[in-house]
């Protein structure tokens, strides 16, 4: 059994958490089990003050590979927009964290996994935007189970297989404008976009959760194997013979 390469989860900004005194760095306990049970070690990336975000290339660079988890809504100025009265973002250091890690690992290649809030944060770091409050519609988004359709032929489609299967959904926003360098690679009934791959770095994005039921799906089990493959892959080139 190989070592478990170390996996960064860009960890969330936190007011306050139980048994502290103070603001925390947290991370889902769900999100690190999944890395956890495909082989991963999670570990949990405090993003510190602004000023040290120049160092945060080199500081990816010492992981294998990179998760970009869910969150609060992203600051619609980001992408040229005024907010829509259910947009609620909450932390403009987040925002600045992310977008710095979205890109960073698109430059470097870093075996990347990005879910939900993650992918938005993709898209809009590559130039595109967000739907700020989907519509009601035939199918619910925000915490329900529906289904996603994946794109044939996709590197999605060979991670996944092939057909419909239901995914753990919780999100009011979703991509609108496709960012640079993005494909589409799966789309719920509605035609809300529900993955996307990026066409040069080692990106994958879900909109959806996959940590929610990585223990009893095989596609969302497979998302974060499927991380942990590449992340182990381009060590292995890394390493001297």
């Amino acid at each position: 059994m190989t070592d478990r390469p170390a996996i960064a989860v860009i960890g969330r900004r936190a007011r306050s958490a139980s048994g502290l005194r103070f603001s925390a760095t947290v991370a889902a306990e769900a999100l690190c089990d999944a890395v956890f049970e495909a082989g991963g070690e999670p570990v949990v990336l405090h993003g510190g003050p602004r000023r040290a975000l120049g160092e945060l290339p080199r500081r990816l660079s010492a992981f294998a590979g990179v998760v970009m988890p869910g969150g609060s809504d992203l600051g619609p100025a980001r992408y040229g927009q005024p907010p829509h009265p259910e947009t609620k973002p909450d932390d403009d250091d987040q925002d600045e964290l992310d977008l710095a890690v979205a890109r960073a690992v698109i430059s470097l290649r870093i075996p990347t996994l990005a879910i939900c809030r993650g992918m938005q944060v993709v898209n809009v770091a590559c130039g595109g935007t967000l739907i700020q409050h989907l519509p009601d519609g035939p199918v619910e988004h925000l915490d329900a189970h529906h289904e996603v359709t994946v794109e044939p032929g996709s590197r999605l489609e060979s991670v996944v297989g092939p057909g419909p299967f239901t995914v753990s959904s919780y999100h009011h926003q979703a991509v609108d404008r496709l960012g640079r360098n993005l494909r589409v690679v799966a789309r719920a009934a509605d035609g809300c976009i529900e993955a996307l791959e990026h066409t040069t770095a080692d990106l994958l994005a879900v909109q959806w959760h996959p940590e929610d039921l990585a223990g009893t799906s095989a596609q969302d089990g497979a998302l974060f194997k499927d991380l942990i493959d590449r992340a182990r892959a381009v060590k292995e080139k890394e390493t001297p013979a």
